[in-house]
């Protein structure tokens, strides 16, 4: 009578993740990797608050001790703020001014490029043209030209007029204060573009050919392909380049110091915080109070906009 080997149960192990992706997220979601990520907030926000405590604190505090003491003598007071955002001398900061002139600048810096760049980045993933991988190509060798290489021929080009059979097609550029803005915008979207282009692209072109090949057969066009298909798609990708770009208008110091230029009516908030040391570097309560005003609206933004960040690309958008 034959005898049968007792097949003993297969042990239990937890799947392994077949992509790259799904391996690093398991990796990141040990207890190690929470204590690590736990000490890097930490590091990154000791520094923020203790400019927030600086702000408060009164002049000779600041000047004579640490902001870690501010917890063994607590003093408060919102002398800096008003000073900064209200002062009416010249070299106690009017902040209020520059706060409205860097909104003005920032956010039409922002809107253009993305507008630009998500419609490119279609242009280049989904429309046969020729010439096209050469374009992109081009696009993205732009992005190793410093940026301190194209403000001469940029200058060159706003201080002349252009004219085409005896017809002036673009004035001299002898804008007022106002109209200063328009330069601003001008050249923060031409250096904005190729990055954005790129970042875009990766994104779009990795959008599934089914969705396309459908949109077609029932006879969308690209522009409704582009408004109702791609653009809810890329959402997370608009919102971490809008991020981005954001970050990068609103502490940009030379753009804006060179085609906007230092008046009260043009010149944004970074170009008054570096005038707020004083002639000697020793007015530290405004810098604190001033540093802190200007963080506000981008940590209010990358607030509103984190969400984004951890959303999947294509979540949700292609069932069955």
């Amino acid at each position: 009578m034959a005898t049968t080997t007792p097949v003993l149960p297969a042990t239990t192990a937890a799947p392994r993740p077949k992509n790259v992706a799904g391996r690093v997220r398991q990796r990141l979601n040990t207890r190690a990797a929470t204590v690590v990520s736990i000490l890097i907030a930490v590091l990154w926000t000791v520094p923020t608050f203790g400019l927030f405590i600086s702000s408060l604190r009164p002049e000779d505090a600041i000047k004579t001790t640490g902001w870690w003491t501010f917890f063994s003598e607590p003093k408060l007071t919102l002398d800096n703020y008003n000073e900064v955002l209200f002062g009416q001398s010249a070299s106690s900061g009017q902040l209020a001014n520059y706060f409205v002139n860097s909104l003005v600048i920032t956010i039409p810096s922002v809107l253009f490029p993305v507008a630009f760049a998500a419609m490119a980045a279609y242009a280049l993933s989904w429309i046969k043209f020729r010439g096209r991988e050469w374009i992109y190509v081009g696009i993205f060798a732009l992005q190793i030209v410093p940026l301190q290489m194209a403000l001469v021929p940029l200058l060159s080009f706003f201080s002349r007029g252009v004219s085409l059979g005896g017809i002036t097609l673009m004035p001299a550029w002898q804008l007022d204060d106002e109209q200063k803005f328009i330069q601003v915008w001008f050249a923060h979207t031409c250096f904005a573009l190729p990055f954005a282009v790129f970042l875009l692209h990766n994104f779009v072109s990795q959008l599934p050919s089914e969705l396309m090949e459908a949109a077609r057969v029932d006879g969308a066009s690209h522009a409704k392909i582009f408004r109702t298909i791609v653009l809810p798609l890329i959402t997370p990708a608009l919102a971490s380049l809008t991020i981005f770009q954001f970050l990068w208008v609103w502490n940009d110091l030379l753009v804006a110091l060179i085609f906007a230029g230092g008046g009260d009516e043009t010149a944004p908030l970074t170009v008054r915080l570096a005038e707020l040391a004083g002639t000697r570097g020793n007015e530290w309560q405004r810098l604190t109070s001033g540093a802190f005003v200007s963080i506000v609206i981008p940590l209010i933004v990358f607030l509103s906009l984190q969400r984004y960040f951890v959303r999947g690309l294509l979540t949700g958008s292609v069932k069955g």
